[in-house]
C-alpha cells in the first residue's frame, strides 16, 4: 500500500497559521493608533492655558488684596471675580466660579487666603483648592 503524500497539507497549515497571526497583528496595530489618536486629542482639548491665567490672576488678587476690608472693597472685590466669570463665559464658553476667603489668625504672623476655582468648559472640569499665605 502507498503512503499517502501529506507533506503539501503541511505547507498550507502554516500558510493560514502565519495569515491568522499576521491579520492580528494588523489589528493591534490599527488600535494602537486609534488609542494614541484619542490620548493627543485629550491632551489637545485640556484648556491648561486658560486655567492656568484664571488662577495666576486670582492668586495675584489675592496677595494684593488687605485682610481686612470695609463693605466698599468688598464689594470691589465682588464685582473684580465677577467680571472673571462673565470673560470665562464670553471669551470660552467656561463656567468659573472663585471665591476668596481671607483668614486673619491673631497669633499667626502670616494672613491666610483661601481660593477656590472651579472651571467647566462643557468638555474638562476643574477644582482647585489653594491656600496662600500672605505676611502680615
Amino acid at each position: 500500500m502507498e503512503r499517502l503524500d501529506d507533506e503539501a497539507q503541511w505547507i498550507v497549515l502554516m500558510g493560514f497559521i502565519v495569515s491568522i497571526g499576521i491579520f492580528f497583528l494588523a489589528i493591534i496595530i490599527s488600535q494602537s493608533t486609534i488609542v494614541g489618536q484619542t490620548t493627543s486629542e485629550a491632551v489637545l482639548e485640556f484648556p491648561k492655558t486658560e486655567i492656568q491665567d484664571v488662577r495666576s490672576e486670582v492668586i495675584g488678587l489675592a496677595k494684593a488684596w488687605e485682610v481686612t476690608a470695609n463693605a466698599g472693597e468688598l464689594a470691589k472685590r465682588a464685582a473684580v471675580l465677577e467680571d472673571l466669570r462673565v470673560l470665562a463665559m464670553a471669551r470660552k464658553n467656561a463656567v468659573l466660579t472663585v471665591s476668596v476667603d481671607p483668614v486673619t489668625l491673631a497669633d499667626d504672623p502670616f494672613n491666610e487666603s483661601r481660593i477656590t476655582i472651579h472651571f467647566n468648559n462643557g468638555v474638562t472640569e476643574y477644582d482647585e483648592f489653594h491656600k496662600e499665605y500672605i505676611e502680615k
